[in-house]
């Protein structure tokens, strides 16, 4: 058996300096409790957390051997949405419960052709790209904003 360096505790992004590995992950592998990463230098470690985590981009894992990896967001297929009704656009990407990310000029979602179909028939700008994708968290602050429940106790967070 190999025996890999741990990493048990998050920092926050902008808590700690300091040098560090780095290992870029898109939106989906950011999220996690218990799994073998690599840093872009191949160094491999094992992600154990107490529990399922979203690591945002600038977080760092700290390691049982005293090094940090750096969290980055690597680019993954994304539509930049834009238009005159930018505001609308928003209402009917949050009401999908889709996550977004809001920048002054611009939506960013996740590449999605049914998703980008609609917003053009809304008369959206839609633009596929490949960039790093950090949307913003959900309300309650769990950092993810699927698997969002619509009982009758739903909001009793």
């Amino acid at each position: 058996m190999i025996d890999l360096p741990v990493a048990q505790s998050r920092l926050r992004a902008g808590t700690w300096t300091g040098p560090a590995s780095l290992c870029s992950l898109d939106y989906d592998a950011r999220f996690l409790r218990r799994k073998v990463l690599a840093t872009a230098d191949g160094q491999h470690f094992l992600v154990d957390l107490a529990q399922t985590t979203s690591l945002e981009h600038g977080d760092a894992l700290e390691l049982s051997d005293g090094t940090r990896v750096q969290i980055a967001a690597a680019p993954e297929p994304v539509l930049q949405v834009s238009g005159t009704n930018i505001t609308q656009l928003a209402w009917h990407i949050g009401n999908r419960h889709t996550p977004c990310q809001i920048l002054p000029d611009m939506l960013v979602i996740r590449d999605d052709p049914v998703i980008a179909d609609m917003l053009r028939h809304l008369g959206a700008i839609v633009a596929v790209a490949k960039l790093p994708f950090t949307p913003e968290g959900g309300a309650y602050g769990h950092g993810r904003t699927h698997s969002h429940a619509h009982g009758a106790t739903a909001h009793d967070h």
